[in-house]
């Protein structure tokens, strides 16, 4: 029996499995850790078309998620919830739970004429040169030709070069990110074991963790 399959999977659709809810955090699966300097190289190695590793998803029908309840065959997050999480965060605008539990805004900023990401503060904010939260880039009744006629005017540059760097930056959502989809029929004890072997030289979580999954299981 083949333990896994490997699928890309556009940034988009999977953008569109957490909005509707068939992508499902694990208990033992930890807040959002990640610095919001991560998150903008995150969009800014996705802007340039680098590679951005892979996201790992299991079906199974008896793992207990954070909210209490049970997966019920929805796609689990094994491995990559903090790249999942940064990008909801960064390209729909949703605030994300931190290590103290509390609800926070991450905005990552972006400057269409050097093509430059930043984390947003207060000083780009009064930038005319910044877009400061690119999630509003994404919205569906975001109009990159206006825009970039009004920034032209506001800024002294080509509006036709700041309409194509805008629609280079919406593409972001056709690239595509590995997705590693483990056997639905794996046990939790085989599922364990693939999770610590590709946690054994980071500390993105324990094992006693994961082994507590088991016993929600």
């Amino acid at each position: 029996m083949a333990k896994y399959s490997v699928n890309n999977h556009s940034v988009e659709n999977i953008i569109s499995w957490i909005n509707s809810g068939e992508i499902a955090i694990p208990e033992m699966q930890r807040p959002f850790v990640w610095e919001a300097s991560k998150v903008r190289d995150l969009m800014d190695s996705l802007y340039k078309g680098y590679p951005v590793g892979y996201i790992i998803i299991w079906k199974n029908p008896d793992v207990k998620l954070k909210d209490g309840t049970f997966s019920n065959g929805k796609k689990i997050v094994i491995d990559g919830q903090q790249r999942i999480t940064a990008l909801t965060a960064a390209i729909t605008g949703q605030e994300v739970v931190n290590q103290e539990y509390k609800k926070i805004p991450i905005k990552i900023s972006f400057n269409p004429f050097d093509e430059k990401f930043e984390v947003c503060n207060p000083a780009l904010e009064k930038d005319s040169k910044y877009i400061n939260d690119i999630s509003e880039v994404f919205k569906p009744d975001f109009n990159c030709f206006n825009f970039a006629i009004q920034y032209g005017n506001q800024n002294d540059s080509n509006p036709s070069d700041i309409n194509n760097t805008l629609v280079k930056l919406k593409g972001i959502l056709g690239n595509s990110i590995g997705v590693i989809e483990l056997n639905q029929e794996l046990d939790i004890e085989t599922v364990t074991d693939i999770f610590i072997r590709i946690n054994s030289k980071g500390t993105v979580l324990s094992q006693a963790d994961f082994a507590m999954s088991k016993i929600s299981s």
